[in-house]
């Protein structure tokens, strides 16, 4: 089944959302990751019915949130009401109780509203009042920003960055897929017909084995070259982080678990090197002035092209 999960997702995303195999089998790794995603893109490259399409593809539950600079943390935790009837305060979850939360527009929202996804990120619970709560399994975000805008919006900062375990950039199509979304959405980009690929029982199966996929020893010291590379390259002010090191083996995992191998190989570790690398290092201002570099991820791959990966 492992080798046919990632191609029957596609097959069903396809169906409503052309042109974004690439992007579903990221979204689908980093779940089976158990982590969440940050989709960049401009407005109107499908955000939103991507991320809508894949939770209905895995069976499982899914809200969204339209991030405003009015919000607050309630809005999206949930927090205690007093109950008339019974004259106690009663805790009401909010949307984030809930498999797969879309997080649209993120970067619209104020640093209190942002942060208060920290804890439900890193700890898959939500404390109010010193009452925790633990969301429900398996627990994903998919968060979007518009990476062109800059007034009215708050930039995430880095350590919130970090807990990403991926950034997808999501570009305007191509011509040829262009033409094929403009006759799709003449008829239909109705994502109900999308159908259930697999059932959230059966989720919950497949993220236990992809963790028993072995990391060999000589995987692990390649990962930390790679790690202490970023950190001694002049042209990054920050390095990759313990934690990016960590979700990048588990992405790695992943993908070794739906090519039907129980171990982790280079490759796999490369095939997802940019989007899970790419939004942690941060590009010295100096770098940038004298041209030395103007793309973190470019000088991603060149770590990666640089260091020479076991046999």
């Amino acid at each position: 089944m492992e080798m046919e999960l990632r191609e029957r997702v596609q097959e069903q995303i396809r169906t409503v959302v052309i042109g974004r195999e690439r992007e579903a089998e990221l979204l689908l790794v980093a779940l089976l990751a158990r982590g969440h995603v940050l989709l960049e893109g401009v407005p109107g490259v499908s955000k939103t019915v991507l991320a809508r399409s894949f939770a209905r593809c895995m069976g499982v539950e899914f809200k969204r949130i339209q991030f405003t600079p009015d919000m607050l943390p309630m809005d999206m935790v949930g927090g205690f009401v007093f109950n008339m009837k019974d004259r106690e305060f009663d805790f009401r979850k909010g949307p984030v109780f809930t498999n797969l939360l879309l997080a649209d527009e993120i970067n619209r929202a104020p640093p209190k509203v942002q942060s208060a996804l920290l804890e439900a990120m890193q700890e898959f619970q939500v404390t109010v009042e010193g009452h925790t709560e633990a969301l429900p399994k398996p627990f994903m975000v998919i968060a979007t920003q518009n990476p062109q805008e800059f007034h009215g919006v708050y930039p995430l900062p880095e350590n919130q960055l970090d807990r990403f375990l991926m950034r997808v950039n999501m570009g305007y199509p191509d011509q040829a897929t262009e033409v094929a979304l403009l006759r799709r959405n003449l008829e239909d980009m109705d994502t109900e017909k999308i159908q259930e690929v697999v059932s959230a029982e059966e989720l919950s199966k497949i993220m236990e084995q992809v963790t028993k996929v072995q990391v060999s020893p000589e995987i692990i010291d390649y990962l930390a070259t790679i790690a202490k590379e970023s950190r001694g390259e002049t042209r990054l002010s920050l390095g990759a982080s313990p934690r990016a090191m960590v979700h990048l083996s588990h992405c790695a995992r992943a993908i070794a678990y739906l090519d039907g191998r129980g171990y982790v190989t280079p490759d796999d570790i490369k095939r997802v090197s940019v989007e899970v690398l790419g939004h942690r290092v941060k590009l010295d201002q100096s770098a940038v002035l004298t041209g030395k570099a103007n793309d973190p991820e470019q000088v991603v791959r060149e770590i990666f092209a640089k260091v020479k990966p076991p046999r």
